[in-house]
């Protein structure tokens, strides 16, 4: 049903209501009112991914990942599963009147804050540093959550809002300060667009202060959000957000001024218990009866959209379709799309008909951890790199296996000497062809603060580096002098200057997913090539970088750096070689500034492939322009040997505008390059692919 039906059976609903009910349902566990025939309902699940934390379902790549695709119709169909998936279990727990954490439908998922720095430990939460992939990626999994069905299929929240991006260790406390430039410019287009475009149902504020104001109870944000962009769905707290109010910001004394400071300014519901004091902050005339009244109808209208008060379409999603065949080849096709070849001079892909011994060595290379990343569900079957590869060698090819040491501590056993499995790893590497060595990262050493009781550093990352144990195995194994392919498994950006000087290829696999070592077993070997890209500048060092507690963009993602990359955002090989060969760039009819562009595309390589076309567009005119060329259109295109094709893409009329100090997007500046290529054009990209995009004057005086 709509929102206007929706709304009106909510208002009716919640008039039949006591203020003592009205304010109980705006706790994440609503209880029931069994007088008025409404169930208990649990307003927490997570899908960031798969299903998350609710037992079985099918994991995706971690959403990093799912960014490298670059592909908004993987991401799409992702969400589908997530939303099918979700309704079948739904359906199983509601028929045994199950109302528990994780079984309801409104899923707190996607993560679109902006990945701006390196260190942030739950970066690969996002879709990377760029605000227009993020914007589309982001889109397209409300979309596919929420379906365009009648009745809403699940309910998808947009979070943390807003600005949210680290220090973990601060995120109670931090008041994140950004100018009204850098907000309309990067921090917050992703929201608008899941706002005003995907129409998602659920907005998540952060923990943290947003120039003075917590972000659950921040007129300022409230404005934009309901305001200018006109937000209809509900408004709810991160987890135990609004009770960092009186502990950690003190911006009120307790819990009864927190709880009221959060409704008075459009947190609806509360994930925590601070709204346990709603009635009592009502007694004490802090809050109206109007104002818990239409949080209540908010709440309500979601629940009437997405039918749980009728029968509806999704009742009778079978539990057989969880982790059935077809959601599995999904995950397996996307994790294949996610991974980015960083360097190979030659090796890969692998012959399986070439080898006789293969090495699999590294803490990562048997790691279920490794394949997962955070916000995850539980797999059936889990395929580790080291598996997928034993699965597709099968018994033809001898596979020997070394942890090679511990993810980070100095040994692998306690009562053993440091690097204790290191020689065996060297044996390993003496004793193959090939030696595919796995290093990295999992989620106990970047993701949340607080989630895995991480010693590191409150969940994020101190250092670029891999833990020195890692080093001490690159070493070793750089020593033997055997082919190597290095798989880094990490969710963000890692100092790859030792491989990439001392191996012969190296690929990121992120958080593949439960699928992942069946995928990179698969490319790896060739029967797919990779066609990832990053979504994250890879840096040379921190030290170019500001503090991590500066807000400020200057200096920092692909942007507004002034350095080079070590590996550029949108930069990843493939096994073909694809390039733009030509283009025509056409304004289109009207008064605005948007465009479109029509490429050839031609693969002069040996390999079939999938490769990313990509657009950027850099304002030459105006001094308010960002100050490099950033990505304004993007799409996947598969080519086979020799093969051209022309592909069509749509340039927004904001990659013409600008945005003024004051937050304003305007026309500045009617002198364009654009770029098309499958890279970015900037050096560094050029010299690691040994090709340029191509580069085409546009000229905009007339609008």
């Amino acid at each position: 049903m709509d929102r206007q039906e929706a709304r009106k059976r909510a208002e009716e609903l919640v008039s039949r209501m006591t203020l003592e009910e009205k304010a109980g349902q705006l706790k994440y566990n609503a209880p029931a009112i069994e007088r008025l025939g409404v169930p208990a309902y649990n307003w927490w699940n997570e899908g960031l991914h798969g299903v998350a934390r609710a037992g079985s379902a099918t994991v995706f790549p971690q959403a990093i990942g799912m960014a490298a695709s670059f592909d908004r119709e993987m991401v799409f169909r992702m969400a589908g599963v997530v939303a099918e998936e979700g309704r079948a279990k739904y359906n199983a727990a509601s028929k045994k009147d199950d109302r528990d954490i994780y079984k309801g439908l409104t899923f707190w998922s996607p993560n679109v804050n902006i990945f701006r720095d390196p260190r942030w430990g739950r970066g690969h939460e996002t879709y990377g540093e760029d605000p227009f992939l993020t914007t589309q990626l982001g889109e397209a999994y409300v979309k596919g959550l929420q379906g365009d069905a009648g009745t809403m299929k699940a309910a998808a929240c947009a979070k943390h809002f807003a600005v949210h991006s680290g220090p973990e260790a601060l995120r109670h406390e931090f008041d994140a300060k950004a100018s009204p430039k850098d907000m309309t410019e990067t921090y917050l287009p992703a929201f608008e667009g899941l706002v005003k475009e995907a129409k998602v149902e659920a907005v998540m504020g952060a923990y943290n202060r947003v120039n003075g104001e917590p972000a659950c109870a921040s007129p300022s944000l409230q404005k934009k959000l309901r305001g200018e962009w006109g937000f209809e769905g509900h408004f709810v707290s991160d987890c135990w957000a609004i009770r960092d109010f009186h502990e950690h910001h003190m911006v009120t004394t307790n819990a009864v001024e927190s709880a009221a400071l959060a409704i008075n300014n459009g947190t609806d519901v509360n994930c925590g218990n601070t709204y346990l004091y709603i009635y009592k902050a009502f007694e004490k005339g802090m809050v109206s009866e109007q104002t818990i009244t239409e949080a209540a109808v908010r709440l309500f209208t979601t629940r009437f959209m997405l039918g749980l008060f009728d029968q509806t379409e999704f009742d009778n999603i079978p539990y057989s379709v969880v982790e059935c065949k077809e959601h599995l080849a999904l995950s397996e096709q996307a994790a294949e799309e996610s991974f980015v070849l960083l360097k190979n001079n030659g090796l890969l892909p692998l012959s399986k008909e070439k080898l006789k011994t293969v090495g699999v060595i590294g803490p990562n290379a048997d790691s279920r951890s490794a394949l997962i990343g955070n916000y995850h569900g539980t797999a059936s079957r889990y395929i580790t790199v080291q598996e997928g590869i034993q699965d597709y060698l099968g018994d033809s090819v001898r596979v020997l296996s070394s942890v090679g040491c511990h993810l980070f501590k100095d040994k692998t056993e306690g009562l053993g000497y440091d690097d204790d499995r290191l020689q065996e790893a060297v044996t390993v590497a003496e004793n193959s062809d090939v030696v595919i060595l796995c290093v990295g990262l999992d989620e106990t050493l970047e993701g949340e603060e607080g989630d895995t009781g991480n010693s590191y550093a409150s969940g994020d990352k101190e250092t670029l580096g891999l833990p020195a144990s890692q080093m001490r195995l690159m070493e070793a194994i750089a020593a033997v002098h055997k082919p190597v392919v290095l798989c880094l498994m990490a969710g963000s950006d890692i100092d790859l200057s030792f491989a990439a000087g001392h191996f012969d290829a190296v690929m990121v696999l992120w958080y593949p997913g439960a699928q992942g070592g069946k995928a990179a077993a698969r490319v790896l070997f060739g029967e797919n090539s990779p066609s990832g890209k990053l979504p994250v500048t890879f840096y040379e060092s921190l030290k170019e970088l500001p503090e991590f507690t500066d807000y400020q963009m200057k200096g920092r993602t692909y942007r507004f750096m002034e350095q080079q990359a070590q590996f550029p955002f949108g930069y990843g090989l493939t096994y073909g070689n694809v390039k733009v060969t030509a283009g025509e760039f056409k304004k289109c009819a009207g008064s605005d500034r948007s465009a479109e562009i029509t490429l050839t595309v031609k693969n002069f390589g040996p390999c079939e492939t999938d490769d990313v076309v990509q657009v950027y567009v850099k304002n030459i005119d105006s001094a308010l322009a960002v100050p490099n060329p950033q990505l304004a259109a993007f799409t996947r295109v598969h080519l086979k040997p020799g093969e051209n094709k022309e592909v069509a893409l749509s340039i927004p009329e904001r990659a013409f505008l600008v945005v003024d100090e004051q937050g304003a997007w305007i026309k500045d500046g009617a002198r364009f390059d654009i770029y098309a290529g499958t890279s970015q054009p900037d050096a560094k990209s050029a010299a690691l692919t040994g090709t340029a995009p191509i580069r085409i004057e546009a000229d905009l005086k007339d609008i």
